[in-house]
């Protein structure tokens, strides 16, 4: 009788009994955890696709024309040299995929695909997204890209060898790699948009009975900005990733220069007024904003993060929330930063910098809101708040060597060097990484409902943080040193001759910090089927999701859910406990303070008398 109820009450909630096929549940699944999951095992996939491209880039670098140890004379003849050297073309390959994977197949998918899916729904107390057959589709064309992206090394010459921003007239040659990097990028950006609108949809008309905007987690905020961003941006990538493929593949002329002869198949054309610096344009009026698509989404988790391991409400909530904001709007009016060097007007170049900088006051806001949230908090030093406390560290440091780049005359001295490569590490990898760490330890128990292995989490916090800074800050010296971004041999220039050892360093850092990477998937592999089972809240957090049981089911909650407050009432005077979940009532915190009151009583009248 007692399971026919927990059945009856689980439908009412929503949870309803649900069975589906194999195929159905775990590949074409349309249960955003499902997705969120397939998020995550794809990017970390590609991961190590783009993080063993990095550490070729590094041998390169670090001993040239050597053969790579153990498995260089394996690799095909048309990647390395009879030695098993990396060779010039592979070389510049590997730079263009290196940067592509990472960007677009691993930080954001990982940050938006994997943390938007799975933590959306459950933080504002609905079911699913808005349209689950469109999630399915947007995590589909995901993969599809990643393997047109990658059948360019198959075919005859090779991958797209016009770097990770593919400017014309290069990448505008006709090149089979080229084109399939085009394709591959237009359908990510198609998936973005696609789950761009269906986060918009779902956070504004999909949120639980008295939950307002503002009693929103940072998380659901952080994506709902960034889902803007995406839907604002991305069609204007589209845009100028099919009029390059016009170039490439249909000899039309957007981007090629006047009176510009090339070669391209069975033909030659004269482009007649197109304009390299127009891709530029459109290509930075959405790649600086991806730059926030990549960081946005690990603040919001951030945020999560040091106030349940603070113990402490987050310190200045609306604040944080309209930082977000205008580091958004900021971040759409700047791509001209990226240009300083193609002789634009020094007036619009002036507007670009002040801009820039402008964009450093949210991000002051937000860091010294993180900080008042630590301040003389009971902090738990789990692996999720390490890995957040790390993001904090890095984000500071990445934002503080952006400032001499906003710097237009600054910038003429640095740009393409390896400061540009160290800052936008310590942006991306630094910041981003160490978010999606903390999202991933953070969300595992409710994800898999089990505990990771604290030990093994902080083992690979410890050596990534260590080995991390190991490789990426001496990067800013080689930049002011004068190394060049995108060098084969750095050897060939007497000037960089005495930064070798420096290099070397680097690239046993860099090696270090690369199988560090195995420690983390062995643990979350590992305990997904064999760790200690979790309970509802083993964080004894605020927010919905930790409502719901571990994992969740088909529908997510089995119990009906009202929001009654924010999400960050932490060691509040209200109540007994240091937390105060956002679904308990006052009539309900009146009890828990009751029965608490109680307890202590019978306490003290049990204790022996002296």
């Amino acid at each position: 009788m007692e399971a026919v109820l927990s059945t009856e009450k689980h439908a009412l909630a929503g949870g309803h009994a649900h069975s589906e096929s194999f195929i159905r549940h775990y590949i074409f699944s349309t249960d955003h955890k499902m997705i969120a999951k397939q998020f995550m095992f794809t990017a970390i996939f590609f991961l190590f696709i783009g993080g063993a491209f990095a550490l070729f880039i590094r041998w390169q670098l670090a001993y040239p024309g050597q053969p790579i140890p153990l498995i260089g004379k394996l690799l095909p003849s048309t990647w390395v040299n009879g030695q098993g050297a990396v060779t010039a073309e592979w070389y510049t390959q590997l730079l263009t995929m290196h940067g592509t994977i990472m960007i677009f197949a691993v930080i954001i998918p990982l940050l938006v695909g994997t943390f938007g899916n799975f933590a959306i729904p459950l933080m504002i107390g609905a079911d699913d997204m808005a349209f689950p057959f469109l999630n399915m589709v947007s995590f589909w064309l995901f993969p599809l890209a990643g393997i047109i992206m990658m059948s360019g090394f198959f075919m005859e010459g090779g991958m797209a060898a016009a770097g990770w921003t593919s400017y014309p007239p290069l990448s505008a040659i006709a090149s089979t790699g080229q084109t399939l990097w085009i394709v591959a990028l237009f359908l990510i950006g198609f998936s973005s948009i696609l789950g761009g609108v269906n986060y918009i949809t779902t956070i504004l008309n999909m949120r639980a009975p008295g939950m307002k905007m503002f009693d929103m987690p940072m998380t659901v905020w952080a994506v709902f900005i960034t889902a803007i961003i995406i839907t604002i941006g991305t069609p204007v990538l589209a845009s100028a990733l099919s009029m390059l493929f016009m170039d490439n593949f249909l000899s039309t002329s957007f981007f090629m220069p006047a009176h510009l002869t090339v070669a391209t198949r069975d033909m030659s054309r004269t482009a007649g007024g197109g304009q390299p610096l127009l891709w530029q344009h459109l290509f930075w009026f959405y790649s600086h904003p991806a730059v926030y698509i990549m960081i946005l989404p690990g603040m919001g988790v951030v945020s999560d993060v040091l106030a349940t391991f603070s113990r402490k409400p987050l310190y200045g909530y609306k604040a944080m929330v309209f930082a977000i904001i205008a580091i958004a709007f900021l971040g759409i009016i700047v791509w001209g930063h990226h240009m300083f060097q193609s002789g634009m007007n020094p007036l619009l170049g002036t507007t670009f910098m002040v801009s820039t900088m402008v964009i450093a006051v949210p991000s002051a806001i937000k860091t010294f809101n993180w900080l008042g949230t630590m301040w003389r908090g009971k902090m738990e030093f789990v692996t999720p708040m390490l890995n957040a406390v790390a993001f904090v560290s890095m984000f500071v440091i990445g934002g503080l060597s952006g400032i001499f780049m906003a710097s237009t005359p600054v910038d003429v001295f640095i740009h393409d060097t390896y400061f540009i490569v160290g800052h936008i590490h310590y942006v991306l990898f630094g910041g981003s990484l160490f978010a999606i760490f903390a999202g991933l330890h953070y969300w595992f128990p409710k994800m898999s409902g089990r505990m990771y292995n604290e030990r093994l989490g902080k083992l690979h916090f410890w050596i990534t943080f260590i080995s991390f800074n190991c490789t990426f800050f001496p990067m800013h010296i080689l930049g002011i040193g004068g190394m060049m971004r995108r060098i084969y041999d750095p050897t060939v220039y007497d000037f960089l001759k005495p930064f070798q050892p420096m290099n070397e360093f680097i690239t046993i850092s860099a090696i270090v910090l690369g199988f560090a990477q195995f420690i983390l998937v062995y643990n979350l592999l590992h305990s997904w089927f064999y760790g200690k089972k979790a309970k509802r809240n083993p964080w004894r957090a605020n927010t919905l999701e930790w409502q719901a049981p571990s994992p969740p089911p088909h529908g997510n909650f089995d119990t009906e859910l009202r929001v009654y407050r924010g999400p960050y009432e932490y060691s509040s005077p209200d109540s007994v406990q240091d937390y105060l979940p956002q679904t308990v009532s006052p009539e309900e915190l009146q009890e828990q303070n009751e029965r608490h009151r109680q307890r202590l009583a019978q306490q003290e009248h049990a204790q022996p008398v002296a």
